[in-house]
């Protein structure tokens, strides 16, 4: 298997993945990160990881097709045949997707289908868990499709929601349980023919 990785941010998850191959926990080879963000601690860290990196945003592409296009080139061309969002808060475009279709995968906060969709990113899927009242929420990895979290499930990790529970609090504890969920699907994606 061999990753390549888009971040808007931190890009947590592609840490979690490099560090996996890295320490032999996961066999596959890290081989890019994009990100719509020039300032992206993601995209600093990915240089120094010794990744393939490149800015590839609406501000340098503004035609969406010429950004879906210079998107698949880079990630294709970087040899990967799998690809990780990890925290990418822009849609991808029929390129790309097809590009790695069946082998693109997401984790989002939230115990999909619930508190998944459109609108639903980052702390406002922890708002909504919590104006909800469930009693657990999670991460869920998908496989993404061209629907917004709409892609069949791989994975799922359960968290309580605690009585009292605040927004850092219950994000903290979903953000804890993401990495070893992201691992785990990867894994179980490298399992399959």
């Amino acid at each position: 298997m061999k990753l390549a990785f888009l971040a808007s941010h931190g890009g947590s998850a592609a840490r979690h993945l490099v560090a996996a191959c890295r320490s032999g926990e996961l066999h596959a080879t890290p081989l890019a990160l994009a990100s719509n963000n020039s300032r992206s601690p993601a995209l600093a860290w990915a240089r120094e990881e010794g990744l393939a990196a490149a800015h590839l945003s609406a501000a340098r592409y503004p035609d969406p097709a010429a950004l879906d296009a210079a998107l698949r080139d880079f990630l294709v061309g970087s040899g990967a045949d799998t690809l990780v969002l990890s925290g990418y808060m822009k849609a991808l475009g029929p390129q790309v997707l097809e590009a790695f279709a069946g082998r693109l995968l997401n984790i989002h906060p939230s115990l999909l289908p619930r508190h998944g969709g459109h609108g639903l990113y980052g702390d406002r899927v922890h708002e909504s868990v919590l104006a909800s009242g469930d009693a657990e929420s999670g991460a869920t990895v998908h496989l993404v499709t061209a629907g917004i979290d709409e892609g069949p499930v791989l994975a799922q990790a359960r968290v309580p929601v605690l009585p009292g529970d605040t927004l850092p609090a219950l994000k903290a504890r979903v953000q804890a349980v993401e990495g070893a969920l992201m691992l785990r699907a990867v894994q179980m994606l490298a399992a399959r023919p």
